[in-house]
């Protein structure tokens, strides 16, 4: 899910970013007249060909202000974008990493664990179990009930089953007992090391 935000985050970033590019580069040729000291016009209708043209004219405001449907279409589509912006807004702050685990220390008090320094650890440690090449953790949820992602690349010839059990038997187990937590809930994806087909001779 979080790769999936990841890639839906930069295709809506980059297509933004063309959009509004292109927008503003058309702009300012009709605003500095590039297009004709360069030898070439704008299309038959375009807005913005020459340096007297404004971005919008009163005629293009006040068009649709009579007609019945205007106000409402227009509401309605700003209140859509409104939600759907603080969808986005709230998907982010939900799926960010966790910047502080709660500890007990069994005084009462407790003590605060960095959430990277705790990933580190899960990391170093997933990545010296047999099989496993690279690990990447990241931790999520609330500092009191935090929620383990790992990424495993598995080397050649690893098998899958043996190394989930290693982890969660000692890594995960390792970081719940040491942060003394009751549970640390965990999501593990594996990923195999590409290499050449072996030829048996």
């Amino acid at each position: 899910m979080d790769r999936a935000l990841r890639y839906v985050n930069r295709i809506l970033l980059a297509v933004a970013g063309v959009l509004l590019l292109a927008l503003g580069l058309a702009v300012l040729a009709g605003g500095f007249d590039l297009a004709r000291r360069m030898g070439f016009d704008f299309p038959v209708g375009w807005p913005w060909a020459r340096p007297e043209d404004v971005l919008l004219s009163a005629a293009d405001r006040t068009r649709w202000r009579t007609e019945s449907w205007w106000w409402p279409a227009v509401l309605g589509g700003l209140a859509l974008l409104v939600i759907l912006l603080l969808w986005w807004l709230l998907v982010q702050l939900r799926r960010r990493r966790l910047g502080e685990v709660l500890v007990e220390t069994g005084d009462g008090e407790g003590a605060l664990l960095r959430g990277r320094a705790l990933s580190k650890v899960l990391e170093t440690e997933a990545e010296s179990l047999p099989g496993v090449g690279k690990a990447a953790v990241r931790l999520a949820g609330r500092r009191t009930e935090p929620r383990a992602a790992l990424e495993l690349l598995l080397e050649p010839h690893a098998e899958p089953g043996p190394v989930v059990g290693r982890i969660a038997g000692e890594a995960l187990e390792n970081a719940r007992t040491s942060a003394s937590l009751e549970e640390l809930p965990a999501e593990v994806r594996l990923r195999a090391v590409r290499h050449r087909p072996e030829r048996v001779l």
